[in-house]
């Protein structure tokens, strides 16, 4: 998603000089905290200059869970924590500014379609989708996917999270969650019922109050549809402004929030550039790992545990490699097996979405904003005061609704904005236009990934299985039909040109279901392979506690553990998820807030 910095490459020598140029400036000025960076240096500097090479804790990903954890478990002096990421930092020389294509909100495109800092997955040839194989980006460097996301802060439903409890994760129910959430998060607009006010992690609304934005959200009030002044709070249903994880007027990642402000505790350790290749065991007792870093194969040693936080491919992926999962598989690769557990890799969701387009009638949208001298321009501001419109990724507003009647929460949603995407923003916009961005929230389709090889360097085969029930495609041709309804309000009337996408000769079903198996793409929210249960389910791979089924001291803790996706994105509640996890691995009894409200609509019988 997004878009502002897209065609910017041939002037990123530029950037870089100025770039360079403006840091100087600011070094004059302010020394721009040079001892801290010192700090940061030190802390992650050679692995092989460790003094030990055994720790309490090992975590394998410093992503949107991997870096909450080392937080966390480092506020004890006496427990010594190691974080260990295959990428790269997310800074130059200490600073975020020069990396400005990760922490700039506008220049997410670059990442997400950059081997450098993303893992860089494709699918196998979707059979239900033409035959097309998708692309995943996944972050590969600090703050792993919120360093490359599109910044957009939702939790999901009460409802997903009773249904966890239901589907076996227990005491993972809404009441038992939300208190994480708080506790992560400190929004702009203040601490409340529902918001958190002391939390490392900055939230923040859109500040452009772009005429687009104003008029989505008077259209969808037009259509029948309720304002929600927080689709994070009581009342999720409904269309609003977006929550953003964005301060200051940058991306403000995990790596940011969580892992900058503990990397000079005499008890962390972090190292880049490594990457984890096996788990080790004793019998079935997890005692350490295996990694590659310059090329020279090492092992490290945990006193307590190792975490897995490495995402819903990776994580799974390092399972199978170490010999957990179906045995079967694993002895077809010639990996010996450590505990038969069928379950790792299945149950693979993601969201799919489709962008309905709008060709705009006056030059208001980001497509100017796109050319080359305005490009320059707002990068220049943007990296003199972290202003302009560099500092936001403009999806400023949204919504959720249900599709039908009888569907008691909402099952679709809506991200707006004020500018065309082609190619997951790899080619530039062509013309002045507005689109949304809309897919179906709890899919049936349901996938999995095996290993390729035993090699750890090969991809996993990633199968997401998409569109292959009848009732994803019905969902589907009503997130187009619904779009549509909303787009043709009176709100846009002064703005609107012909449909671009699906376009006006897209009419029948029949037609609709052709262009989404040809259009639909991948929201970037894989979850679920190492699902969270029951010992007694045979699907599950980690106990309500994160910890895996059938070896001891290892655990999961990041997306993969979800027993299914919720209502929105995901960084959210995988940060949430890790702060959870980090009472549980401390011992402490969970948070818990009784009795907060939630919204119901007053009566089911209608679809709005």
């Amino acid at each position: 998603m997004s878009y502002l910095m897209k065609g910017f490459k041939g002037h990123s020598s530029v950037m870089c000089k100025v770039a360079g140029s403006l840091f100087r400036a600011h070094t004059l000025k302010n020394t721009f905290g040079i001892n801290e960076h010192l700090k940061i240096w030190r802390a992650s500097s050679q692995l092989s200059s460790a003094k030990t090479d055994s720790y309490s804790y090992i975590i394998v990903g410093a992503g949107s869970a991997g870096c909450v954890l080392a937080n966390r478990l480092t506020e004890d002096p006496h427990s010594s924590v190691l974080l260990l990421e295959a990428g790269p930092k997310d800074t130059v020389l200490g600073s975020t500014r020069l990396m400005w294509k990760i922490h700039m909100p506008a220049a997410l495109t670059y990442n997400l379609c950059d081997e450098k800092y993303n893992w860089y997955y494709h699918t196998t040839p979707q059979r239900h989708l033409d035959g097309r194989v998708m692309y995943w980006p996944r972050g590969r460097v600090w703050g792993g996917s919120s360093s490359l996301n599109a910044m957009v802060y939702i939790r999901g439903h009460a409802e997903d999270y009773n249904r966890w409890d239901r589907e076996g994760a227990r005491g993972w129910d809404y009441e038992r969650c939300l208190p994480y959430f708080k506790k992560a998060q400190t929004h702009e607009l203040g601490p409340d019922r529902y918001r958190g006010g002391n939390g490392p992690l900055h939230v923040s609304r859109g500040k452009t109050n772009h005429p687009l934005h104003q008029a989505f959200l008077e259209a969808a009030q037009q259509a029948g549809y309720p304002f929600t002044d927080d689709m994070n709070g009581y009342q999720q249903e409904g269309f609003g402004w977006m929550d953003m994880t964005i301060h200051k007027g940058q991306r403000w990642s995990t790596a940011s929030a969580y892992l900058r402000p503990a990397i000079s505790r005499p008890n962390f350790s972090v190292a880049e550039k490594t990457l984890v290749t096996k788990i080790l065991f004793q019998g079935t007792k997890c005692i350490g790992i295996e990694y590659v870093k310059n090329g020279q194969r090492k092992k490290v040693f945990a006193n307590k545990e190792v975490i897995l936080s490495g995402g819903a491919i990776n994580s799974p992926q390092l399972l199978m490699l170490s010999g957990i999962g179906n045995a079967d598989d694993l002895r077809k690769l010639g990996i010996p097996v450590v505990c038969h557990l069928p379950g790792v890799g299945q149950n693979l969701q993601d969201h799919l979405e489709v962008y309905v387009q709008q060709k705009c009638t006056k030059p208001i949208t980001l497509y100017s904003a796109q050319k080359p001298l305005n490009m320059v321009r707002i990068g220049l501001e943007w990296l003199w005061k972290f202003t302009g419109e560099g500092a936001t990724a403009h999806l400023e507003s949204g919504g959720f609704i249900r599709s039908e009647p009888g569907v008691p929460h909402p099952d679709i949603q809506f991200h707006f904005l004020p500018s065309q995407v082609i190619d997951h923003g790899r080619v530039a916009p062509t013309m002045e236009a507005y689109q949304v961005h809309v897919g179906p929230m709890r899919s049936t389709s349901v996938g999995w990934l095996k290993l390729k090889s035993s090699d750890p360097n090969d991809h996993p085969i990633i199968e997401p299985n998409y569109l292959s029930t009848e009732r994803d495609i019905w969902e589907f041709r009503q997130c187009v039909k619904l779009t549509r309804e909303i787009f043709a309000q009176k709100a846009f009337e002064k703005f609107r040109g012909p449909e671009i996408q699906p376009g006006n000769h897209v009419q029948s079903d029949k037609d609709i279901d052709a262009f989404i198996r040809q259009k639909a793409d991948s929201a970037y929210h894989p979850s679920c392979t190492c699902k969270m249960g029951q010992p007694s389910d045979s699907t599950a791979v980690v106990d309500p506690q994160t910890k895996v089924i059938g070896v001891e001291n290892l655990r999961v803790v990041d997306a993969s553990i979800m027993p299914s996706v919720v209502t929105g994105n995901l960084n959210a509640p995988t940060i949430m998820i890790a702060e959870k996890a980090a009472d549980i691995i401390k011992g402490l009894p969970s948070l818990q807030e009784k009795n907060v409200p939630v919204y119901k609509p007053k009566t089911l019988e209608t679809q709005r």
